[in-house]
C-alpha cells in the first residue's frame, strides 16, 4: 500500500497543485484558485472546525467544515476533486481528511459545514478513518501545529463518472492524465 505521501506528490506532478500562497483571494488572478472566504491560507482553525469523534480523545471540536471557493475554472472542466490532507498525522506518515469527487463543474463554492454531511453534489471518497464526509482536524496534544492541505482539482471526467469509496491513493491514481489544473491552501490547527 502506498503511502498517503506519495500520492499528494504525484497530486502535484499530475495536477499541477500550486500553492496559492501569494493569493488571499481569487479576485485578480487569472490562475485556477482555491481559497477559503473564511481564512487566509496559512490560517489558524478555529477549534470548531476540529473533529468530533467521541471514541478519540484528540478529537475536541464539532467537526464544522470550512467555506471554500474556487475561480478562474479551466476550459473544458466537467468535474471537481477535492482532497483535505494533514502531512503531519500519524508521525509524518500523513492522513487524509475529506476524499470526494463528481462535483459538477458548475459548482465553485461549499459553505462552512456543507462537506461535514453527505450532500447530492460530491461522492464521498473514503479518509484514513474510512469515512465519506470531512473528518476535521484530531492531532495529539503537543504536537504543533498540523498543515492540512485543501486541494481542489479540476478534472475532464463527467460527474458520476468514478464511483464511490475511493481512497486519497486510488483517486489521484484514477485522475491520472485527467486532471486540467489543481488548487492549495494550507490550513493550520494545532492543540497546546
Amino acid at each position: 500500500m502506498k503511502t498517503l505521501i506519495a500520492p499528494l506528490a504525484m497530486c502535484v506532478v499530475l495536477a499541477g497543485c500550486a500553492s496559492s500562497s501569494q493569493l488571499s483571494t481569487g479576485a485578480g488572478n487569472d490562475a485556477f484558485t482555491l481559497w477559503s472566504p473564511q481564512f487566509p491560507d496559512g490560517g489558524a482553525l478555529e477549534r470548531r472546525h476540529a473533529g468530533d469523534l467521541s471514541s478519540n480523545p484528540n478529537c475536541v471540536g464539532s467537526n464544522v467544515s470550512p467555506a471554500l471557493s474556487w475561480s478562474n475554472v479551466p476550459a473544458g472542466t466537467k468535474s471537481f476533486a477535492l482532497l483535505v490532507h494533514d502531512q503531519e498525522g500519524r508521525n509524518g506518515l500523513g492522513v487524509a481528511h475529506w476524499v470526494a469527487y463528481n462535483i459538477p463543474a458548475g459548482v465553485t463554492s461549499l459553505a462552512e459545514g456543507e462537506i461535514s454531511q453527505p450532500s447530492a453534489k460530491y461522492t464521498g471518497g473514503k479518509s484514513t478513518l474510512g469515512l465519506p464526509t470531512y473528518m476535521g482536524p484530531c492531532p495529539p496534544a503537543r504536537t504543533g501545529q498540523h498543515h492540512y492541505v485543501f486541494t481542489v482539482i479540476a478534472t475532464d471526467l463527467d460527474p458520476g463518472q468514478l464511483p464511490a469509496g475511493l481512497s486519497m491513493g486510488e483517486l489521484l491514481d484514477r485522475l491520472n492524465g485527467r486532471a486540467k489544473a489543481g488548487s492549495s491552501i494550507v490550513l493550520r490547527y494545532g492543540r497546546p
